[in-house]
């Protein structure tokens, strides 16, 4: 498995994982999708060793206090077998003096509590509400 960089080819393969994990309001505003990959100051993907993306990281840093993960996605395929864990630790060793924080679902805490994280409570809010 190797981790890079996200390049702008990528993106088709990313909305595919999406898709495939039924990711869809990522989905449906693909446009505004690509724009946060692009704004994006974390950003890197996990290939298999035929090159194909398997997992993605999505997220943004102030570089000194906080790193916020947006998305973290591994192909159902490829699961269990510590990717996600080695994406988060690749993105946290590049700013090691930052929290790493995220959102988790109710099908996915149990995974980052498993990885030793906290949980924290918070609020959020879109434009529309």
């Amino acid at each position: 498995m190797n981790i890079r960089t996200y390049m702008e080819s990528d993106f088709d393969s990313i909305q595919q994982l999406n898709r495939d994990e039924g990711w869809s309001q990522l989905v449906e505003r693909d446009a505004l999708t690509r724009e946060a990959w692009r704004q994006s100051n974390i950003a890197y993907v996990m290939e298999c060793e035929e090159g194909k993306i398997v997992a993605y990281l999505r997220g943004l840093t102030d570089t000194t206090v906080s790193l916020y993960v947006c998305e973290l996605l591994v192909a159902s395929t490829y699961r269990r077998r510590g990717l996600g864990e080695q994406l988060l630790q690749h993105v946290h060793t590049l700013y090691p003096d930052t929290r790493l924080e995220m959102l988790a679902s109710q099908n996915s805490h149990t995974y980052y509590e498993r990885l030793r994280f906290r949980p924290f409570y918070g609020f959020r809010k879109t434009i529309h509400e």
